[in-house]
């Protein structure tokens, strides 16, 4: 009896001779590298590099000034890709005067929840337990970045983009983050991430992509 073949792995994320320019002044590129599903990518470089507009651009929020993104088979930016990638950055996209439990509910309301992942499960797995009528602006800085986790982990997003996730985050909270990749990673789904801390979690990462 022949052994069942491995399942396919799915590109979720193609970037061709991807190059952005400030003022005429080259930021990066041109980049080439794919990712794969149940992969988790690093992107490394100094201050200044260009990893932020790196995922701007991935995320379609931003044009590049060569090269294409496709995520998921289509071009970043098709309103048809939108909810498959999803973006974390410095700002969190949270309403201040919203109630987390809101917050969610909105995102969820546009983009969908992922399989057997409810609203309330959600803020208990990300430490929130108890917050969920509290309005954002009153969290501290931690907890407005656990309800982004939150945000992460109940859309059905294949692709995260994570601008330092584990900034404003204790060790518990990083610890969050990488179980959050860890999830995301065995359902399928990747992950490309910046980080100037968090060491270890340089191990999870299966794929390097180097700024300059």
């Amino acid at each position: 009896m022949n052994p069942r073949p491995p399942p396919a792995v799915a590109t979720l994320l193609e970037v061709r001779e991807l190059a952005f320019a400030r003022r005429d002044e080259p930021v990066f590129g041109p980049l080439d590298f794919d990712l794969e599903s149940g992969e988790i990518g690093l992107v490394e470089g100094d201050n200044g590099s260009g990893k932020t507009t790196l995922l701007r651009i991935l995320a379609g929020l931003l044009h590049a000034s060569s090269g294409t993104v496709r995520v998921d088979g289509l071009a970043a930016g098709d309103p048809a890709a939108a909810g498959t990638a999803l973006l974390l950055g410095h700002q969190l996209g949270l309403k201040a005067d919203l109630s987390v439990r809101e917050n969610l509910a909105t995102a969820a309301g546009l983009y969908g929840r992922r399989e057997r992942c409810g609203l309330d499960d959600t803020l208990v797995e990300v430490g929130l337990e108890g917050y969920a009528d509290v309005p954002v602006r009153q969290l501290s800085a931690g907890q407005k970045k656990r309800a982004a986790l939150a945000r992460l982990r109940l859309l059905p997003a294949r692709l995260w983009l994570l601008d330092e996730p584990f900034a404003n985050l204790d060790r518990a909270g990083i610890a969050l983050v990488n179980r959050l990749l860890d999830v995301q990673v065995a359902s399928g789904g990747a992950a490309l991430v910046t980080t100037h801390g968090a060491v270890s979690f340089r191990d999870q990462a299966t794929r390097r992509i180097a700024l300059s």
